[in-house]
């Protein structure tokens, strides 16, 4: 099976720490020439400097970023054949009733608005390109009720239905587009997400995180490298007739809470 990236020109958001990063090494790996964004200068820095990639700081919630930052992908890349959209937060953790206003918005902003803010300048790049792939980064929240998260779940739900439609209207100019539906991965990220429910639900954190994992057929968590895998497959050459799909990298979550 051919995963080779060699020549690609990838955009990784968020690509700078956490699952990002990991997929930034893996596609660089693989031959691929990388240019990432990330919101953290350091993490920048040190994946600038430990992987040859080329950067910018961006939210890409915020419009002028997002802009600033594709134009220093065409000046780096020169041409685009993948976007990865993995910018995202977990967004707050309450009963609906106690979530702000705020604390909604910034929510969708970040994991729904930025990556339509991405994805509508990438578009005319893969299409100039001949075609390419979109890869958005949904959630088992995106295919499973979450209480608690709604803030995220009804982002990561709508990341689907985007990425369903797109592919429908992409499809004739050789552009694919998919979404990946992780599960529990592990890290700091998902520790601060069970921390934040064992307390909205009164609990431990050791008992909070059992609850967790007894709802997973394989009762473990995902590693970012196996998210990574994903994207790569779907990227590259193996992945030429995958589009329209919310594939799941999760251990076989059958509920979230």
């Amino acid at each position: 099976m051919e995963l080779s990236m060699k020549g690609k020109r990838v955009l990784i958001t968020a690509g700078a720490g956490g699952i990002g990063r990991v997929m930034t090494e893996t596609f660089v790996k693989a031959g691929a020439r990388v240019h990432v964004c990330d919101v953290v200068q350091s993490a920048i820095d040190e994946t600038v400097k430990s992987l040859g990639v080329t950067a910018t700081l961006c939210d890409v919630s915020n419009l002028e970023q997002v802009d600033r930052m594709f134009a220093d992908a065409g000046r780096h890349l020169g041409a685009l054949d993948v976007l990865i959209n993995n910018a995202g937060i977990a967004g707050p953790t309450g009963r609906v009733e106690e979530i702000s206003v705020s604390d909604w918005q910034r929510c969708i902003e970040i994991d729904l608005n930025g990556m339509f803010y991405c994805t509508r300048l990438a578009v005319p790049m893969l299409r100039a390109a001949g075609g390419g792939s979109i890869i958005n980064l949904s959630s088992a929240a995106g295919r499973l009720g979450f209480p608690y998260r709604t803030p995220y779940a009804a982002a990561k739900w709508a990341v689907v239905g985007f990425s369903k439609s797109l592919s429908m209207e992409v499809g004739t100019d050789g552009i694919r587009v998919n979404a990946i539906q992780p599960g529990v991965v592990e890290g700091e990220r998902i520790d601060r997400v069970i921390a934040a429910k064992a307390q909205a639900v009164g609990i431990g954190f050791e008992e909070q995180k059992r609850i967790s994992l007894e709802r997973v057929s394989m009762r473990s968590m995902v590693s970012p490298q196996d998210v990574a895998n994903m994207a790569l497959f779907l990227a590259s050459d193996a992945g030429a007739h995958v589009t329209g799909q919310a594939i799941s990298v999760c251990a076989g979550v059958e509920m979230l809470g």
